[in-house]
Formats: structure tokens, C-alpha cells, sequence
């Protein structure tokens, strides 16, 4: 089987595309999407550019591993959610939030004051239709040029991934609580 890279290895850059935002999406049932995202995230304020995270699930009570270190080191991480949305009670508040959300997002995208915005499990309000998927990819696509973005959650949708630069499905082989019992452990998992 050939390597579908194999032939981009050495092709030399295309000039347009060299000092364009990019936009990332990291997708699939398996750990690691998030984590994946605030990776960069951190190397991102480590070259000094201006990061902001919107969270879609994460509810501001909770002080998660990443929104520890965010806080410490002044990235701006702002959680729109009211926890895990299979447990809620009134899905048209966890709605409201995600709208929200959405709207914060457009915000920062469109400031002109930030060079990477993380949209950390946004894929689920998409899912719920909460957040109209057309509206995203025009907002993604009238991006100012610089913008980096990187969504993160299951089943993105299919228009998130035919406008996005780099996609990574982040698949589930093996899991600690699934095929274990090992439940969340702090510092690995939140």
C-alpha cells in the first residue's frame, strides 16, 4: 500500500497558504481531542501568541487541570456549559449556553485580537442543532487571515471537515474505565 504522504514530501510549499490561520479539527470516539488542543494551546502562548479557549461542555465551577494552568499562565479559558449534557435537567438552558457560546466565539474570532481560538467540544451543540452549522462555516471561512482555530469533540460535521486545513480522528482502541474500571485520574484526565 502506498503512503498517501509519500508524495508530499517533497513538494515545496504553497506561498498563499504559508502565513494563513489554519483551521484543526480533532474528532472521534477515542481520549485525547481536548488534551490534543491544549497542547497547543501551550505552545501557542510559549511563542507569544494571544490564545483564547472556549469551553461548550466544561461549566465554571468546575477548576479542571487546563483551566488551572490557564489561569496561571493568563490564557484566557472561558467555560460555557453546565457540565455533561447527558446528565442535565433543562437541555434549553444547557442550549442558551451553548448559544452563548457560539456567540463569545464569533466575538473573539472576529477581533482581530487573537491568534489562536480554541472551540473545545463544540461539535456537541452542532450535534443538537443548538448552534446552526452554516453560520459556523461562514464564520470559520470569513476568519480574519491570521486566526488559527481548532475544534474539538465527537462526530464533527461533515462541512466542519471539508473547509478545515488538518483533521484527526482520535480513535478508541483500548480505554482504563471501559476495560478496566479505572475511573478519571487527576492530572491525566482532568
Amino acid at each position: 500500500m502506498k503512503n498517501r504522504h509519500s508524495d508530499h514530501d517533497h513538494k515545496p510549499p504553497v506561498k498563499d497558504r504559508v502565513n494563513r490561520g489554519l483551521l484543526l479539527v480533532n474528532t472521534g470516539n477515542g481520549k485525547g481531542k481536548s488534551t490534543a488542543a491544549f497542547g497547543v494551546m501551550l505552545r501557542a502562548w510559549g511563542r507569544g501568541l494571544k490564545v483564547v479557549v472556549i469551553q461548550f461542555i466544561k461549566h465554571n465551577k468546575a477548576m479542571f487541570g487546563e483551566q488551572v494552568a490557564a489561569k496561571r499562565l493568563g490564557i484566557e479559558m472561558i467555560p460555557y456549559g453546565k457540565g455533561f449534557t447527558w446528565n442535565s435537567k433543562d437541555l434549553s438552558e444547557d442550549e442558551a449556553l451553548a448559544r452563548n457560546g457560539w456567540e463569545m466565539c464569533k466575538e473573539k474570532i472576529h477581533s482581530n485580537e487573537y491568534d489562536v481560538v480554541i472551540m473545545d467540544e463544540i461539535t456537541y451543540p452542532i450535534k443538537y442543532g443548538w448552534i446552526e452549522i452554516d453560520e459556523v462555516v461562514k464564520n470559520l471561512e470569513k476568519r480574519p487571515k491570521k486566526v488559527n482555530i481548532i475544534i474539538t469533540g465527537r462526530d464533527a460535521h461533515d462541512d466542519l471537515i471539508k473547509i478545515s486545513d488538518c483533521v484527526t480522528r482520535m480513535e478508541e482502541i483500548k480505554h482504563p474505565y471501559t476495560d478496566q474500571g479505572i475511573l478519571a485520574q487527576k492530572g491525566i484526565d482532568y
